[in-house]
């Protein structure tokens, strides 16, 4: 699995300031059309180097519609030894109480593979999982840009046992959002292989870095949170 293309990675930074200046003539027309939520927790974990301020248009967004929305307030994501597992739970549970029901889990690239394993480890408290550009396939680690920093800060990373099952889906419903002009990952190794049930692969138009900004990212994150509205 090769990394992308040179053209691509260069192009991040204005692709993604594309992303966000679309969203300022579409997030109007997004606030009034798409469902509103009714208190649900939902929960944004940004990606490898990322924080919860890239994140906050994204996060406020879906405060206005209804939802409980938040970041995951543990600073930047340098990785496994940045993330508190208790305390993501204890904030998860928070959200629980306060939406009275099961939280949604939005991650973005490796924020991603994180809500995935939280869904496993803990199904009764997730109602479903949306990956935005996220590397959980095959071939993950060579068809990365990132993966060289990422090896550096967490070199103990390749002795993870859950690394065996990265690709295989939580046992919540999934969507896996993904971009072919992904300039940091592969494109190929954030669609879920094979068929399973609960499993949506969706493709949208723009950058891996600006995934939290794109506007069809965020119709898609709607509709799918307005399907947990809708079956509550």
């Amino acid at each position: 699995m090769k990394p992308p293309h040179w053209t691509l990675t260069l192009s991040e930074a204005p692709r993604a300031l594309a992303d966000g200046a679309s969203l300022l003539v579409a997030r109007r027309l997004l606030l009034k059309l798409m469902p509103h939520g009714h208190g649900q927790g939902v929960m944004v974990i940004p990606g490898f180097l990322g924080g919860d301020g890239l994140n906050q248009p994204l996060v406020k967004f879906l405060g206005e519609l209804g939802y409980s929305a938040s970041g995951w307030g543990q600073g930047r994501n340098l990785g496994p030894r940045s993330f508190s597992v208790r305390q993501t739970m204890r904030d998860l549970m928070k959200l629980r109480l306060r939406g009275k029901n099961k939280v949604a889990l939005i991650g973005h690239s490796l924020g991603g593979i994180y809500a995935r394993e939280l869904a496993r480890q803990q199904p009764e408290l997730i109602s479903q999982v949306i990956t935005l550009g996220t590397p959980f396939g095959e071939g993950r680690e060579a068809g990365s840009n990132a993966s060289r920093l990422y090896q550096r800060l967490n070199p103990d990373s390749h002795a993870d046992p859950r690394r065996k099952v990265l690709g295989t889906p939580p046992p919540v419903p999934t969507t896996a959002i993904y971009t072919r002009c992904d300039g940091v990952v592969n494109w190929r190794t954030s669609v879920q292989a094979g068929e399973h049930p609960q499993v949506s692969n969706i493709e949208v138009p723009g950058s891996h870095v600006g995934l939290t900004l794109n506007p069809m990212v965020w119709y898609w994150i709607t509709t799918k949170l307005g399907e947990d509205t809708a079956a509550a």
